[in-house]
């Protein structure tokens, strides 16, 4: 059982910075995507970040240059450092892990589908204006 939770959310202004963490466990697979996806209000669900077992970064347009994933294998916990944050990056933000390495996008983490996958609760970032 994959298990995610998610820390260090919170209320920043426009132009701060935030680091989000997810404490991952359970995943015995030989490969697998690992990122973040968030949720605004009112809005679909939208991948930001993946990383894979291949160590590929990808990133979705808005967070590009800006956002930066990466992960400490040791302690298996995934970062996600969050700079020059606007408010349209207010939001869920939510830790997610799918089986398989095809398809390791933002874009492609953010549905659901029927491979094997887990989400964490979510957190909440605010960016004020």
């Amino acid at each position: 059982q994959v298990q995610l939770v998610e820390s260090g959310g919170g209320s920043v202004q426009s132009g701060g910075s935030l680091r989000l963490s997810c404490v991952a466990s359970g995943f015995w697979y030989s490969s697998y995507c690992l990122g973040w996806v968030r949720q605004a209000p009112g809005k679909e669900r939208e991948g930001v970040a993946v990383i894979g077992t291949d160590d590929d970064t990808r990133y979705a347009a808005s967070v590009k240059c800006r956002f930066t994933i990466s992960r400490d294998n040791i302690n298996n916990t995934l970062y996600l450092q969050m700079n020059n944050l606007k408010p349209d990056d207010t939001g869920t933000y939510f830790c997610r892990w799918r089986v398989g390495l095809a398809g390791c996008t933002p874009e492609r983490l953010g549905p659901d589908n029927n491979l094997p996958n887990a989400w964490g609760p979510g957190i909440q970032v605010a960016v004020s204006s």
